[in-house]
């Protein structure tokens, strides 16, 4: 059976329902998205290969974890169900981020991003990715813009960027590196 996603207003209210074919592609219907940076301890990021099966940037580097919400389904709830579908990770406690409209051609998403410092294993769902590695800071600056990320992958690592600064950049959040 087809996905079900909320379709939201511009404020997020909910307005409706639609099926996940109905809404890609058509960016008059908004959904709901929750995403989680997945850190180490030396400030890597955990980024994971998008399954070439998959209908929106297939065997793209993307985000530690991203999934639409169930309907009626809450962001945080959303974003612990997906971390434990997608890389097994569970009993963590997330740290919320930032909400933001993400806009493009193809669709449009509200999403609301978390993060959280974990050490232990990944068991990731091969079905939905195809690998997951750890990258430093370094590394993924001299990837941005070379069609190795998804783009919005790249959106979302701009502002997470911006947001660290704003507490005192990486360094304050990971004093180890």
């Amino acid at each position: 059976m087809e996905e079900l996603f909320d379709i939201v207003d511009d404020q997020d209210r909910v307005i409706g329902q639609a099926p996940r074919s109905a809404c890609h592609g058509n960016p008059a219907l908004i959904h709901r998205v929750a995403h989680v940076l997945v850190f180490n301890s030396a400030g890597q990021l955990l980024l994971q290969k998008r399954s070439r099966f998959k209908d929106v940037q297939p065997g793209r580097w993307d985000t530690s974890v991203g999934g639409h919400l169930d309907p009626g389904e809450g962001y945080q709830d959303g974003a612990l169900r997906e971390m434990a579908e997608e890389l097994g990770i569970v009993n963590q406690s997330l740290q919320f981020l930032y909400s933001y409209p993400h806009r493009n051609a193809f669709e449009s998403e509200n999403v609301s991003s978390y993060w959280v410092r974990y050490e232990g294993p990944v068991d990731f769902d091969p079905k939905e990715i195809e690998a997951v590695a750890f990258y430093s800071v370094e590394e993924i600056a001299q990837m941005l813009g070379s069609g190795f990320l998804t783009p919005n992958f790249e959106h979302e690592w701009g502002l997470f960027i911006e947001w660290a600064k704003k507490r005192g950049g990486l360094k304050a959040l990971f004093p180890d590196i």
